[in-house]
């Protein structure tokens, strides 16, 4: 570990609080290496400290939760490898380094909409996640992608829609609200696609389905469209 790394870690250790850290596992967040820092603080460390791919790849070596969730805040997008997002992926302990990794760094990438599909089809439930995570954040961060993009997703997420694993079916959930809020002809496919979904009798995929029908008929959603 070099000088500037030990430095970062310090300054996400004098914000650190042990109650927060109990919090955090309330809500299904590995309490694990886990300091209690808070977002906004890791993201006032991340715009102080600006993009470094190498200092990115030590303190997601250091295996400090906050320090993972920050080196996805300062990595470089163009600078990530394939194999890198493999080996990343597989340290995913917890839903909320999953979420901030892929919103703030993977779908920026030019594996993102590859990997989207095939992390949907692994069975660990954070690389699950994760796949469903980038169908997500894609559809909301990525303005050039075409529809035919998104239209691939659907058929994953009526896949996966019987997962009853609660940080999968969450992930599915989001994607199909995500890709359904992107245009009105990709609404219309996604409110196909969770009626196909309510038909396989699935209690997750009832409570994916409905939650997304109710969301994308809504009249504020309709009007945004």
């Amino acid at each position: 570990m070099n000088a500037r790394c030990g430095q970062v870690l310090e300054d996400l250790k004098a914000l650190s609080d042990p109650k927060a850290v109990a919090g955090m596992a309330r809500f299904g967040i590995n309490p694990k290496n886990t300091l209690g820092v808070s977002i906004p603080n890791v993201r006032m460390i991340a715009k102080r400290t600006g993009r470094d791919h190498l200092l990115a790849e030590r303190l997601w070596s250091s295996g400090v939760h906050e320090a993972r969730i920050l080196a996805g805040m300062i990595d470089n997008p163009e600078m990530v490898t394939e194999e890198q997002m493999e080996r990343w992926v597989k340290d995913f302990d917890s839903w909320d380094v999953c979420d901030q990794c892929c919103s703030n760094l993977f779908d920026k990438t030019n594996f993102a909409h590859e990997k989207a599909v095939e992390w949907s089809k692994r069975k660990e439930e954070y690389i699950k996640r994760a796949g469903f995570v980038l169908m997500a954040t894609l559809a909301v961060h990525d303005k050039k992608a075409r529809d035919q993009d998104f239209l691939k997703f659907f058929p994953r997420i009526v896949n996966e829609s019987v997962d009853e694993r609660n940080f999968v079916k969450k992930a599915v959930n989001w994607a199909l609200r995500q890709i359904g809020k992107r245009n009105l002809k990709l609404n219309r496919k996604a409110i196909e696609t969770a009626k196909r979904i309510q038909k396989l009798k699935s209690k997750s995929g009832n409570w994916i389905a409905s939650d997304a029908i109710r969301e994308l008929t809504s009249r504020s959603v309709r009007a945004k469209l």
